[in-house]
């Protein structure tokens, strides 16, 4: 557990500077760290406005599921590669590593002519976005204290922020623009900068172990333990009957891996996520509270601006605009939590308001009509943004807080893991249950031609249904809201149930000075101090 000395004068941890120049050092390795964050986290919203368009010109709205779901999964696998590895030997080579993979899946959804070579380059893309955002934090908690990081895990917060509507927002500007493929094209200068940041800025230390010992079966079978789950839920009830061979097969292989999983890490050497830091009680909670939330988070937003677009008659860069209140509750409150964080090392009961208020604001979206004024659909909107951002960052802080620095990027990797579990699986159940009930809502209504060159309702673009005569147009809006608004409700327990884990939480002292930097680790060329 990680040790907790009394706080120090601001003075004196500003006195372990070398000056202005250390500072803009930190502060530029900062920055392109927040770059690389905001790649990973545009990826998962900037598809969602354009997501609509895409699926309708490629004939493959039964695949849209896909899009999202390939992205997020792939990602969630790698994680705990990236924390573990991180952890081994240093932070810099895989980190660009990751940076280039991403790159690379750009340019392969960039250049794709069908759904296959789209959802490949997203997996692509996730690949390598997994890293991107665990590497990113963990060097952050390498170079900031604890007790100072609130401030800096807030404007991360600010970052997700502003993905959440930067993305839906370019998005819709690309479709109404220059074309959807520039969502892809725009990674390229954007990971060429963070690529350069982390060249000059970040330093590799000089490794004194024998190579490390890699888990190449824990990881294998973390693998195939969360894609079988996630396929179990984008399948069940859907493609194939929950009763069918494939789905009981596929939860039977879930169950299967999970405990061989759980057999190799008990005798790993270096076990990609160690059974032992199950064994504390904070970090069980948090990320089980994290699964919850990114269940939550995801569900929602992953079909909100398509519900904004269909049923509000939304162009795509207006459903973006409409995201903005979420993006100003998340990002007020994530900075401001941060901040008293760091202020008064109380933190505790940041996460549980949090919870209840996303749990509030989700009961408030499942009340919504094809009448909903735009203006109520906003304000919800920004009651969810007010609550993710009282609790996100905080939940990994606490995760950072509770074990040594020389396991940070491990348990960094395995809390966000199980946050991106929950992410898949509220992407895959929420778009399961509205696609479900849309295309039981659909059936035997006339489309008026909307399909468009024979695809039916695979093919409906916002575009085309906005040109459709009324009574049609009118069919086709109340289905979309009938399908999506109830299962914001089925959500709320999960809320309540996150709020009430948190309240056990032990509150312990955030630690106001780094652990000695393992031989093995990454180092930066500045000294480790707050970024005042």
């Amino acid at each position: 557990m990680t040790s907790t000395v009394n706080p120090a004068p601001a003075g004196q941890l500003a006195g372990k500077a070398s000056g202005g120049e250390s500072r803009r050092g930190i502060w530029l390795v900062f920055s392109g760290l927040m770059v690389a964050m905001l790649l990973a986290s545009l990826d998962q919203t900037i598809f969602s406005t354009a997501l609509p368009t895409i699926v309708g010109e490629l004939h493959g709205v039964d695949h849209m599921l896909w899009v999202t779901t390939a992205y997020i999964l792939a990602s969630t696998i790698m994680m705990p590669v990236y924390g573990k590895v991180g952890d081994l030997i240093g932070r810099k080579s895989i980190f660009i590593a990751a940076i280039s993979l991403f790159m690379v899946g750009s340019v392969v959804g960039g250049l794709a002519d069908g759904m296959t070579a789209l959802i490949i380059g997203r997996a692509i893309q996730g690949l390598g976005g997994g890293g991107l955002i665990i590497l990113s934090q963990a060097i952050i908690a390498d170079i900031v204290p604890a007790r100072e990081r609130g401030k800096y895990m807030g404007i991360m917060g600010a970052v997700f922020a502003l993905s959440s509507v930067a993305g839906p927002l370019l998005g819709g500007f690309f479709t109404e623009g220059i074309g959807w493929r520039w969502a892809f094209w725009m990674n390229l200068p954007l990971g060429a900068l963070a690529i350069t940041a982390a060249v000059f800025f970040l330093h590799p230390h000089t490794r004194k172990q024998e190579r490390p010992r890699i888990d190449v079966a824990g990881i294998a079978l973390l693998a195939v333990a969360s894609s079988a789950l996630v396929l179990t839920t984008v399948w069940g009830g859907t493609t194939y009957a929950w009763t069918s061979a494939v789905i009981l097969g596929l939860i039977a292989l879930t169950v299967t891996a999970a405990t061989g999983f759980v057999f190799v890490e008990r005798r790993a050497s270096e076990p990609v996520m160690p059974l032992r830091m199950f064994r504390e009680r904070n970090f069980n909670l948090t990320t089980a509270a994290g699964l919850i939330t990114g269940i939550a988070m995801f569900g929602a937003l992953a079909y909100m601006p398509t519900y904004l677009q269909m049923v509000t008659g939304a162009s795509a860069t207006k459903a973006g605009l409409l995201m903005i209140p979420m993006m100003g509750g998340l990002l007020v409150t994530s900075t401001l939590s941060g901040n008293l964080v760091s202020r008064t090392g109380r933190y505790k009961a940041f996460p549980i308001i949090g919870s209840v208020v996303v749990g509030v604001s989700l009961a408030l979206l499942s009340t919504m009509t094809a009448d909903t004024s735009v203006v109520v659909t906003c304000a919800y909107l920004g009651v969810m943004g007010i609550g993710l951002g009282l609790s996100m960052q905080i939940l990994i802080l606490i995760v950072q807080n509770t074990f040594p620095a020389r396991e940070v990027g491990t348990a960094t990797a395995a809390n966000n893991y199980f946050r991106q579990i929950g992410a898949s699986l509220g992407a895959a159940i929420v778009g399961t249950l509205f696609a479900t009930r849309l295309t039981d809502l659909l059936t035997g209504a006339s489309l008026g031609g909307a399909g468009g060159a024979g695809g039916g309702a695979n093919s409906l673009t916002p575009d085309a249904v906005h040109h459709l005569p009324a009574p049609v147009r009118d069919v086709i809006v109340s289905a979309y809201s009938d399908a999506l608004t109830p299962v914001f409700l089925y959500l709320v327990p999960l809320l309540g149930i996150a709020a009430v884990l948190l309240a056990f939480v032990t509150e312990k002292p955030l630690a106001t000075t780094i652990e000695d930097t393992p031989a093995d680790s990454e180092q930066l060329r500045v000294p480790a101090l707050p970024l005042d």
